[in-house]
């Protein structure tokens, strides 16, 4: 199985991830961004797209390596990754589908008031005008298709610790 949790930069993934996979017996965390470092590392690069996600490859060789890994080591990946564009998504979970990998869609929210406080405030990273470029971005997904397509969790006056909670007995019930 996998665990997806999805939602815009400052959301809480990375750190909810790791509570999650402590809280699901014979789970692993996933996450498909270092799939675009592996593919950012190619020289000489790719067409600049702005985005690994927008390249082509990206989307399918997120699909293999989870359905690899989990054929290797069965158990559930819980894989924290924002995926904003409806057709991306969608060929990502058919995928997953195809080869009979059920799929728990988390989007982990909170206002954007917050998002933005925790973005300029983030003490490890570090302010990010790139993350700050995807509270739009994730705000007309939310509108228009993402929250309709999973399980929301606000995260706006949540702990990480209670969000993964939460997470975890979804998955579990």
């Amino acid at each position: 199985m996998i665990v997806w949790l999805n939602g815009t930069h400052g959301a809480g993934k990375t750190t909810t991830s790791v509570l999650v996979q402590q809280l699901l017996p014979d789970s692993r965390v996933f996450d498909a961004e270092k799939v675009g470092e592996a593919l950012m590392d190619i020289k000489p690069g790719l067409p600049a797209l702005g985005n690994f996600q927008h390249w082509p490859p990206w989307r399918p060789l997120v699909v293999e390596t989870a359905r690899r890994v989990l054929d290797y080591t069965g158990g559930t990946l819980v894989m924290p990754m924002t995926v904003l564009v409806e057709e991306y998504w969608r060929e990502i979970s058919t995928g997953l589908a195809q080869h009979a990998i059920p799929v728990r869609h988390f989007v982990l929210h909170a206002d954007q008031e917050t998002l933005r406080g925790r973005i300029e405030g983030d003490t490890v990273l570090g302010p990010s005008t790139f993350r700050l470029d995807y509270l739009e971005p994730y705000a007309e997904a939310a509108r228009t298709w993402l929250h309709a397509e999973a399980e929301v969790v606000d995260t706006t006056h949540l702990t990480p610790d209670l969000a993964a909670l939460r997470i975890a007995e979804a998955v579990k019930g």
